[in-house]
């Protein structure tokens, strides 16, 4: 019997605005083995995040960037397959953060163990793992929501703002979501009880749309985009309103980018924008996943993904987010069990 490979996905240059296939390189080498206290693992799932194409850049940020001719890291879902650790046994599920490979060796300090009967274990990487945590801590830290309130959601289709804008829901405010198809804006609505959704690819005037569906202005608007999606929410914020700026994703592939200066609105509206990082929140964790668990297993919380079968498409299925392809959560299903 052939001796299984390790399949990787390596950055093999920077991209320079939209990132194509040519930016990175597929490599296949054997199968290491486990030291003591190390753990093999086999990728079941692995994320693909918008934050990732920051990282692909040559600059100071709050991580280091991606080095050249490395794994392309992100988190991951995995299963023991052998273990030379006193933490983890054969078959455990575990979430880390090897990245775009199809095995790993790594060590039991960096994995945290995943209850399958909590939830699907690929929950881990979404409602139940990071993008939950930012929706949440963004929302709650940042936006302080108060019943009554009117919350404007950007990317309120991804995992992130599905989940802000439901909980902003639960808080007795007003939500409205900002996205990119009718099939994007009809979910949030029908399935998610958003009180308006706005198609902003469709739309003739987003300030004007803007207006009629949040006619009491903006309290919170949770930032995921950037770029002239915000500077069309900026205008209607009201005093004292709150910025949970969570990403940029309008900007990410930009070589040069020319806004308005946002300073003056938010002096006169008394607003406070607030720049996050969910690992800003890593003392609270595990009261959030708490939190996002009860509320998922009650009903008042759903998700959804979408799920790119095969790590062959991996560089795909992460294209795919600045095409705006998915609704929720943007996974690859490397294996089954």
């Amino acid at each position: 019997m052939a001796q299984k490979m390790n399949q990787k996905v390596l950055l093999a240059r920077r991209p320079r605005g939209m990132p194509v296939h040519e930016d990175f390189r597929w490599v296949e080498e054997e199968i290491s083995q486990p030291a003591f206290g190390e753990v093999l693992v086999k990728t079941l799932y692995l994320s693909v995040d918008p934050y990732m194409r920051g990282r692909m850049s040559d600059r100071k940020s709050y991580v280091p960037p991606y080095q050249l001719d490395e794994v392309v890291q992100g988190g991951v879902v995995g299963k023991v397959i052998q273990s030379r650790s006193k933490e983890f046994q054969e078959g455990d599920f575990v979430l880390g953060n090897y990245g775009w490979q199809t095995y790993a060796v790594t060590s039991e300090d960096e994995l945290t163990r995943i209850d399958p009967d909590l939830a699907p274990i690929s929950t881990a990487l979404g409602v139940l793992g990071m993008p939950g945590l930012t929706a949440y801590f963004g929302l709650l830290e940042i936006g302080q929501p108060k019943p009554g309130e009117t919350v404007v959601i950007s990317g309120a289709a991804g995992a992130v703002g599905m989940t802000a804008g439901q909980i902003a829901k639960i808080k007795g405010c007003r939500v409205v979501g900002i996205a990119g198809s009718d099939q994007k804006t009809a979910y949030l609505v029908n399935e998610l009880g958003f009180d308006g959704a706005i198609n902003y690819k469709s739309s003739k005037s987003l300030r004007n749309d803007l207006e009629q569906v949040c006619p009491n202005g903006v309290d919170i608007y949770y930032d995921n985009v950037g770029g002239e999606i915000s500077d069309q929410v900026l205008p209607l914020l009201n005093h004292q309103a709150r910025i949970p700026l969570c990403g940029q994703i309008s900007l990410y592939n930009l070589e040069k980018d020319i806004g308005p200066r946002i300073q003056p609105r938010l002096l006169i509206t008394s607003a406070m924008m607030k720049g996050f990082i969910v690992s800003d929140y890593v003392d609270k964790f595990d009261q959030g996943l708490k939190q996002l668990a009860e509320w998922v297993k009650t009903g008042w919380l759903k998700y959804r993904e979408n799920v790119i079968e095969g790590f062959e498409h991996t560089v795909d299925a992460f294209l795919g987010l600045f095409k705006g392809e998915n609704i929720g959560k943007q996974l690859v299903r490397v294996s089954d069990r």
